[in-house]
């Protein structure tokens, strides 16, 4: 995913579906400078993680 996919997605009232590691996960905020986003996974949504944007799939 490029970051201004994942800026678009995180700034969104929708949800997309985007996973990481084969796990639905939400956007919480986007680092575009250093291509890193905050995620965690939908069941877990204390648990985040920073992550880089480029390992972000849309479905």
């Amino acid at each position: 995913m490029d970051s201004r996919r994942a800026q678009e997605i995180a700034d969104s009232v929708n949800m997309a579906n985007v996973i990481y590691n084969g796990k639905s996960i939400y956007i919480e905020h986007v680092d575009q400078q250093n291509g890193i986003a905050t995620i965690h996974t939908l069941d877990e949504p204390h648990n985040k993680h920073s992550v880089s944007i480029l390992d972000l799939k849309e479905k």
